[in-house]
């Protein structure tokens, strides 16, 4: 029987992760800080950051397949000191799954590992990693760490580099929600130019990414993305047509973030042909389907 666990279980892509691998066949168990009631899953209510907590929750469920999503990624993430601790835990719960007769571990990384100074037009899993964020900086040496372990006791294990995603149970104050809510309240949306290229993927995408990545035997690092190129300003100006509400988006009105880097587009060729994963649901069904749920949990 494959069994997986996965950390943050209860987070904004770590929750449509569940009924995936359900569906793939493995018994799944879930841990986070707060837990759902979600059927076919068995919660460990776990908080991560506690001394010995990983090694005792895998030597309790003793995983097959690991799918760590857990990390902080609330406000100040970007150069949080605790970025520092997520590496130690992610350190420790790898190693204890693998001495506990764990085979695969999976984990969650960033864009924000690439160096965006140097950017190609569309970034391949070998592009220059020169994070320009602490948080980067933790991921990355996270990833070349565990990557390290894996080659030389034979752990399989993959990183999946997530580049931006949206939809239910995101952050309010994220672009999309942050948008999204002031214009469903009939309040101005102030936003930048709208000029940046971005790849955006809805969360069950990346739920459906990280779930086919976690169920094969792709290694390495996999970019979970859409691979399309779109500019903010068409996201926004979609927004505003979605919800009828287009007289009160304000582009131009706020700066653009000091060292943003005008293109992040992903090469997806090893999710799309080794992992065999494609996404199905379009940018504007994902985006309505967000306004119907901000619509429902304002």
């Amino acid at each position: 029987m494959k069994r997986v666990l996965v950390t943050g279980a209860s987070g904004f892509f770590g929750r449509h992760c569940l009924h995936e691998l359900v569906q793939r066949g493995y018994e799944v168990h879930a841990c986070a800080r707060h837990v759902l009631d979600m059927p076919e899953t068995q919660w460990h209510g776990v908080d991560l950051m506690q001394p010995g907590a990983g090694t005792e929750l895998v030597q309790t469920v003793r995983p097959t397949h690991l799918l760590h999503l857990a990390w902080d990624v609330g406000a100040g993430f970007w150069s949080a000191p605790d970025n520092i601790s997520w590496v130690a835990s992610t350190l420790s719960l790898m190693r204890a799954f693998h001495l506990s007769g764990g085979e695969r571990f999976v984990a969650a990384g960033t864009c924000a590992e690439y160096d965006w100074t140097n950017l190609p037009d569309y970034v391949r899993e070998d592009a220059i990693r020169e994070p320009a964020t602490f948080y980067g900086a933790a991921k990355e040496n996270a990833r070349r760490l565990i990557e390290s372990y894996s080659h030389q006791t034979g752990l399989s294990f993959a990183w999946g580099v997530l580049f931006l995603s949206f939809g239910p149970h995101e952050r309010p104050e994220r672009l999309v929600p942050s948008i999204i809510r002031n214009l469903l309240a009939g309040r101005a949306a102030e936003t930048t130019a709208g000029t940046q290229l971005r790849d955006f993927l809805d969360s069950r995408e990346v739920a459906g990414a990280f779930s086919a990545l976690v169920d094969c035997t792709v290694e390495g690092s996999v970019n979970i993305a859409s691979g399309e190129p779109i500019a903010l300003r068409n996201v926004i100006e979609r927004l505003g047509k979605l919800t009828g509400r287009s007289e009160l988006l304000n582009l131009g009105a706020l700066p653009m973030r000091p060292n943003e880097p005008p293109r992040l587009v992903a090469d997806t060729t090893r999710l799309r042909q080794e992992v065999g994963f494609t996404p199905r649901i379009s940018l504007e069904q994902g985006l309505q389907d967000a306004i119907d749920w901000w619509r429902q949990h304002q």
